[in-house]
């Protein structure tokens, strides 16, 4: 026997399954079970896309119409709602491509249409003018399509959060999360009209009926399969990962930075060098934090003024652009300042440098090693502070306040395929300002890059992440194609194409393992560099002359 709602009503609530099932029998009455069953969810996702109620009914229809000719494609009958939302975010991604022009209908005409009950809610005394949902939409569009769907669910859905956790794959938890941070964004004067006039937009028997009225005659049967839930998100995995890789690239940074800049107080030998160094760590210490503090400052004021967020976001661009190019002037004019400095006080202060240790090309100052390859040293380290017009080290394994490696390099400058530094370039780099094909650190600008601010062709960061193809992140995302985060500005931002241009958990997660061992690893060279610098230089007797007291282990 052919199944219908009629034949099944004693085992009501139908699923899914079993209303796909009557409807492929022919049902019609099955079909209208859905639509209605998926009328809020369908309507509420497509104005949260849009911002109009009308076009967003005329998605939500055109998506059932497509469902009705495709239903034979759905291979997992009981994935029905997420196979709905497929079609919608579709659908919606092709209205914005079109620059925002209405989808064209293919609606086929039915014979015979069910009158429309009368006591429907889309009466004119209900309904919605356009001033109204113009004032609605208003405030909405303030609200980041992060949050705004969830809260556009929640006032559709009976005040349900574990309906709106249902339909969006989401925890009930993450669904309050957002109801929060949504109705903080929307402001309560707005939100108490938001709240009325969303519930009175509800779609009820009046749209079941136009949808059931365009349904074409006969279902026929489609080739190819169906629009299934690609589109769905799956970018969980890396919203968290971006934070702890942020995290670790600033962590490596500044704990290289620390490193160096304790080397440089056990070189020091004169109360003038040791000034400079204090005041270098100081200077280093307050511009870091300068400078990130001005960034999140930027990130708070565009939640803020939120139809200024596109400024705040290109002032963080240019803070970014600024650091990339400061950063290393700064840094190479504090190494000279040290070196002119250095040889300044071998003139002033012969006494301070008559321990072996501390005379030019000493061995307990400067190693290469005998071992060459190619005529370069195997290793070649710089323990003391230069003098001027001493060149940079050089070697396959380098380390130093200049560092070139042909493998790797660490120190102040780092330049090598590998390199750990305060500025570091290279094919892989981790430091303060890392440059690179892979990036790690507090500014990071490679063809990937990590850390607090990320620039690349991919980019995740934490303040702000700006992408050639995409970008991901817990404040500013910017991007050519594909862009996730509360403050995201691409082609894609926070749709289904962005989602899906960034679920890709098994790329992430290895991702992820490679940029933690990374930022583990990178901080071992400078330690290593650090403890031979005080173990070589660190420690002068008092009856020395110009001795310079280290207490023990200090």
């Amino acid at each position: 026997m052919i199944p219908t709602v009629a034949n099944l009503s004693s085992i009501e609530p139908l699923t899914d399954g079993e209303l796909v099932a009557a409807s492929l029998a022919g049902d019609r009455e099955a079909f209208g079970r859905i639509v209605e069953r998926y009328q809020r969810l369908l309507c509420s996702l497509a104005y949260s896309a849009t911002g109009c109620l009308s076009a967003s009914e005329d998605l939500a229809q055109e998506t059932f119409l497509d469902a009705w000719r495709q239903l034979s494609t759905l291979r997992e009958p009981e994935k029905l709602r997420p196979w709905l939302c497929g079609i919608l975010r579709y659908k919606v991604c092709r209205l914005r491509r079109s620059d925002g022009q209405e989808p064209v209908r293919q609606a086929e005409e039915l014979e015979l249409a069910e009158a429309v009950p009368s006591d429907d809610r889309s009466s004119p005394d209900l309904a919605m003018d356009k001033e109204e949902q113009a004032i609605l939409w208003s405030a909405l569009e303030r609200v980041p399509e992060l949050y705004r769907e969830p809260l556009v669910l929640y006032y559709r859905e009976e005040r349900s959060v574990e309906h709106v956790a249902v339909a969006l794959d989401l925890t009930e938890d993450a669904v309050k999360q957002r109801l929060a941070r949504g109705r903080k964004i929307l402001q309560e004067r707005v939100f108490s009209f938001v709240e009325g006039a969303l519930s009175r937009s509800t779609p009820g028997r009046v749209f079941t009926a136009n949808v059931m009225a365009a349904l074409p005659a006969r279902l026929t049967p489609a080739k190819g399969a169906g629009i299934g839930a690609a589109a769905v998100a799956h970018g969980s995995f890396i919203a968290k990962t971006t934070g702890l890789a942020a995290l670790l690239g600033s962590t490596s940074g500044v704990v290289s930075a620390v490193l160096s800049l304790r080397a440089n107080l056990d070189q020091a030998r004169t109360p003038r060098e040791r000034r400079l160094v204090v005041k270098t760590t100081l200077g280093v210490f307050l511009v870091v934090l300068g400078f990130l503090g001005v960034a999140y400052l930027l990130r708070a004021a565009a939640f803020h003024w939120w139809d200024q967020r596109a400024l705040f976001a290109w002032l963080t661009q240019a803070l970014v652009l600024g650091s990339v190019v400061g950063c290393p002037i700064l840094l190479l004019r504090v190494m000279r300042a040290a070196r002119v400095l250095r040889s300044a006080e071998r003139r002033r202060c012969p006494e301070c440098f008559q321990d072996a240790r501390d005379q030019v090309g000493s061995a307990a100052g400067e190693y290469r090693s005998r071992l060459t390859f190619l005529g370069v040293p195997l290793v070649h380290a710089r323990f003391s502070t230069p003098d001027e017009g001493d060149p940079p080290v050089f070697g396959w394994f380098a380390g130093g306040d200049r560092a070139y490696g042909l493998l790797v390099a660490w120190g102040g400058l780092a330049v090598a395929p590998v390199s750990v530094g305060v500025v570091s370039i290279g094919l892989i780099s981790l430091g303060s300002l890392s440059v690179g094909l892979f990036s790690l650190g507090t500014v990071a600008v490679g063809l990937i890059g990590f850390g607090c601010m990320a620039v690349g062709v991919k980019a995740y960061a934490w303040l702000s992440a700006l992408g050639w193809s995409t970008a991901a992140g817990s404040g500013f995302s910017i991007a050519r194609i594909a862009a996730e985060g509360p403050l995201a500005f691409a082609q894609h931002a926070n749709d289904a194409v962005a989602r899906q241009s960034l679920a890709d958990p098994h790329a992430a997660r290895s991702q992820m393992i490679i940029f933690s061992v990374s930022a583990v690893l990178s901080i071992l060279p400078i330690a290593y560099y650090a403890r031979a610098v005080r173990r070589r230089l660190g420690g002068r007797s008092r009856s020395e002359p110009g001795a310079v007291s280290v207490a023990p282990g200090a």
